[in-house]
This record gives C-alpha cells, sequence and structure tokens, in this order.
C-alpha cells in the first residue's frame, strides 16, 4: 500500500522518561528522538484492551507477550488491505498486528527489537555462527547451509524469529518451508528475512500521567493557539456558537477549547439511532459534567426508509450522513438559532480529505451553519494527552479497540473493527446483518455480498464525508 502523508509527523520519545513526546525536547528538558512511524503517522495510546489483544497474539503464535506492564505503548494505523497496527514501544515500532478477513484472525509481524521484550519460545529457527553477519549486517535470507534448528511448531508462511546460539535475535521473516520439510533440506531458502532498519530501543516503565507531564509545555501551546482560532472566529463571525458533538475524543477536544475560549455552548447531537450505547451515555455525561445544553435531532425513520429504497451506505455513497445527519441538523438550527457557527473536530491527519479541506466552511446540505475546525494540526495523541491532562470524561468505546466512533456499522469501519462490535455489541451486530440479508436477498446477490463486507463499496462516486466527530 502507497505511504500517505497528510502532515508533519511530530512524534518523538523521551529516554529519560520513557514517554512519547511531541516535539524535540521533553519538559523535562531532555532532547526527544524522532519514532519511525508509517505515514500519516496519526499514533494513538494502546488501552488496556489493545494491549491484551497484542499480548493474545503474539502469545498464540511466538509463546510469549509482547508489551510488558508497566510499559506505554502505541498503536499506528498504517495503509493496509484491512487493518495493520504498527506497535510502539521503548520509543521504537517493534512490529505489527494486521487482520486477515478471510480467515478471521490476527497475524503478528515482529521487527527484531520484538526480541528486547520477548524471548520466543516457538516458530523461531536458529542459525550457525558462520551464517549471522549476512543475516544480521546484510539482511540475506535462511538458506538450508546456516540452519542448526528450527521449532516443529513452524509450518510454511509463519513469522518466524531468527536467533543465534545464544538467542540473540538477528532478524525476523517469514518461513517459505514448513519445519519438517527444512529439516530434510541440504539446499534452498528457509527463511525470507524482511529489510532490518537499524532503530533505538529503550525499554523502561512510564505512565499517562507522566507522559502528560513530558508534554506540559506543547499541549499548552498548541491549546492557546487553538483558543486564538477560536475566539478569532467568533468574533469574526457574531453569531451563535455551539459545538457539534459526536461523543468522540475529537469532538471532546475540541468542546474543551471551545469552553476556554468562549464559556459554555449548546452541543448539537445528531442521533442517528444507530449509536452505540456507550456514545449516548457519554454525551450524556459530558453535558452534565460541564452544565451545557444537548440540543438533540433524530431521525432514525429516515435511514431505514432510505435503506429499503437504495440498500446500505457505503464508502462511496454515503448517504447516510446526508440523510441522517447534515438535513436533520439543518432543521434543528432552523428552529433554535436561523444560523449559528459550529466548532466541529475536524483533523486533517484523519484522511485526504479532511487535510485538503479549509479550516473554516460552510457544508452545502447545511448552509445556515458555518463550521470551523479549532484542532485541525492536532494529532490523535495531542487529542488524547489533552483529554488526560483535563481529566474529561471520553467515551469508554476507545477503551474496547475501537479507533473511532460514529454508527456502528459505518462502512467507513474495516472488518477487523466490525469483528470487535460483532463480539462487543452482538444484539446489535445481528440487526445488522439481518436488514443486510433481507436487501441480498431482494437484489439477488451472493453470500459473499455480506460474508466479506462487499456492501461497503458500491462503485458510485463519492459523496461529501461527514463532518460530526
Amino acid at each position: 500500500m502507497p505511504r500517505l502523508y497528510l502532515g508533519k509527523i511530530p512524534l518523538r520519545w523521551c529516554d529519560a522518561c520513557h514517554a512519547p513526546v511531541l516535539s524535540g525536547t521533553c519538559a523535562c528538558g531532555a532532547p526527544a528522538r524522532p519514532v519511525a512511524v508509517t505515514p500519516p503517522g496519526d499514533a494513538r495510546p494502546a488501552f488496556p484492551d489493545d494491549i491484551e489483544r497484542v499480548n493474545r497474539i503474539f502469545c498464540e503464535h511466538f509463546g510469549a507477550p509482547l508489551i510488558p506492564e508497566g510499559h506505554l505503548a502505541l498503536l499506528n494505523k498504517v495503509p493496509a488491505d484491512d487493518r495493520m497496527d504498527e506497535i510502539v514501544l521503548g520509543g521504537a515500532v517493534v512490529g505489527a498486528v494486521r487482520y486477515i478477513p478471510g480467515e478471521r484472525r490476527w497475524e503478528p509481524l515482529p521487527r527484531p527489537n520484538a526480541a528486547v521484550f520477548l524471548r520466543p519460545t516457538k516458530r523461531y529457527v536458529v542459525v550457525d555462527d558462520g551464517a549471522v553477519p549476512s543475516i544480521r549486517d546484510g539482511g540475506a535470507s535462511v538458506l538450508a547451509p546456516g540452519l542448526l534448528s528450527i521449532d516443529p511448531a513452524v509450518a510454511e508462511g509463519d513469522e518466524v524469529f531468527v536467533l543465534t546460539k545464544t538467542g540473540e535475535c538477528i532478524g525476523v521473516g517469514r518461513a517459505r518451508v514448513d519445519a519438517a520439510t527444512a529439516a530434510t533440506m541440504e539446499r534452498g531458502l528457509i527463511v525470507r528475512t524482511r529489510r532490518n532498519v537499524p532503530s533505538v530501543c529503550v525499554p523502561g516503565e512510564a505512565t499517562w500521567e507522566d507522559t502528560v507531564t513530558a508534554n506540559e509545555l506543547v499541549l499548552a501551546e498548541y491549546e492557546a493557539a487553538s483558543i486564538r482560532f477560536v475566539r478569532d472566529v467568533a468574533e469574526k463571525n457574531p453569531r451563535a456558537p455551539t459545538v457539534s458533538y459526536s461523543g468522540g475524543k475529537d469532538s471532546l477536544a475540541t468542546l474543551l477549547v471551545v469552553l476556554k475560549a468562549l464559556g459554555p455552548v449548546p452541543l448539537l447531537f445528531a442521533d442517528t439511532g444507530l449509536e452505540f450505547p456507550e456514545t449516548y451515555q457519554n454525551v450524556d455525561t459530558v453535558a452534565e459534567r460541564y452544565g451545557l445544553d444537548i440540543l438533540r435531532v433524530c431521525d432514525e425513520e429516515a435511514f431505514w426508509s432510505e435503506f429499503e429504497k437504495n440498500g446500505p451506505p457505503a464508502v462511496d455513497n454515503r448517504w447516510c450522513c446526508r440523510v441522517c445527519k447534515l438535513r436533520p441538523v439543518g432543521r434543528l438550527i432552523d428552529e433554535h438559532f436561523g444560523e449559528c457557527l459550529s466548532f466541529i473536530g475536524q483533523r486533517k491527519y484523519e484522511s485526504v480529505r479532511r487535510m485538503q479541506s479549509r479550516r473554516v466552511w460552510r457544508n452545502a446540505h447545511v448552509p445556515q451553519q458555518l463550521s470551523a475546525a479549532p484542532i485541525q494540526h492536532w494529532t490523535a495523541m495531542h487529542v488524547w494527552l489533552y483529554i488526560f491532562r483535563e481529566k474529561a470524561p471520553y467515551n469508554r468505546l476507545y477503551e474496547r479497540g475501537l479507533d473511532r466512533i460514529g454508527c456502528f456499522m459505518c462502512p467507513s469501519s474495516d472488518l477487523a473493527t466490525f469483528a470487535i462490535i460483532r463480539d462487543a455489541c452482538p444484539d446489535l451486530w445481528e440487526m445488522w446483518l439481518a436488514k443486510l440479508a433481507g436487501w441480498r436477498e431482494k437484489q439477488g446477490l451472493s453470500h459473499d455480498w455480506v460474508e466479506r463486507g462487499l456492501w461497503r463499496k458500491r462503485g458510485d462516486a463519492d459523496e461529501e464525508e461527514d463532518s460530526y466527530n
């Protein structure tokens, strides 16, 4: 997949504090070194459920967990056929986990630095001393003459660690043959190694509170710039200010900034009727915590009416945003304000379209709403550290492996996310599968259309993206 650059990647690491830092110098005074994550580089904290999932995947495959207790880990979603998350530990990318939809499983993709944190007890090969320099220094593959031993669990296609006789990891790669075949070979390729990219990895324990402290100066700088932006836009556009609130992290960070810039403002909540229970709870909790009015509009019937006529929404035919969010919000604004200024949690690191978007704009479907994006230049790490700093009540769905919050069946989601939702919200997911099955039968489509998630892609021209984060 091609690399996607949406802006400068500010992620760095302080080896003194063992924490991610979003500027060149940690608040402790130590220099912070760059972390070579794959663009767009919108890394986020790994929550306990994320850590459990990663460790379970590595335990099942290599017999040992990857992320030690007390160590901070980040996940960086990278372009892939479905979903792949890079794992950052000790200031280095130590591997990734990739979802394979056809097999409904996750696959670990370790890098050599993973061996700083784990010692594999299965799926490894041991090479003789003569093969070490060419593999470790030259990136050579493992050939039969250099093989000393191979774990019996290794199957063709498995990811494996390449070890020396003393247990040092000198490479990682994919087995080209199974263990039984390898044991009989005198010549030929055993493991195709991946290119080793040297990187610094310094293990050490820290907390997210430590990370907030390490980023104290940069968080204050970003907050101040966003507050200035909000006040400037509000001064130049004297109309009722609001915050478009979705129950997601970005709209929460936006709300916190607006509260400091302008004071209490009403929340506009477009309730599609397809939200998670946790989202409804978060909207109410946030409104109560900050003493805010919720202006709520719901048009669930319109969604199902459109579904019956045109089938489910798709990535390239997102009629759902227009029908369930934009038009209802327009009616809400007409009823309460006539027109308003809405601050929205849009960030350029989310997509090419949002990177190219103006910071102040009008949506053609809601001309009575002037929209503005205070956190346009923030990364997900800025958002999360700001939320942690403010001790704000965020949506607990993020702790269950979801990295974006919206309608539970959003077609923009990957199949890995749907698998998480299927396990976490079985009743919602069964209802959606029944609706898809009904449309499939009505249209005479194959079973694959539902099972492989083909309903998410229509082949039409893309519609305007939802801007209610």
